[in-house]
């Protein structure tokens, strides 16, 4: 049984998972807030596009 506990706090897999899944949240995050950030930047700048070609 010691073995085992012992093992079991050595192993350290379930930390790395967690740490790559927070990244993961941080990076998705960023990616959502800059989107919406920047859309109405870019759908200006779409308008102008089109009205500038007068398509």
């Amino acid at each position: 049984m010691t073995k085992f506990l012992a093992k079991f706090r050595k192993n350290d897999d379930g930390a790395s998972l967690i740490e790559y899944s927070l990244l993961i949240g941080l990076i998705t995050v960023a990616a959502v807030a800059s989107i919406a950030l920047m859309g109405p930047w870019v759908a200006a700048q779409w308008a102008a596009l089109v009205a500038a070609t007068g398509a």
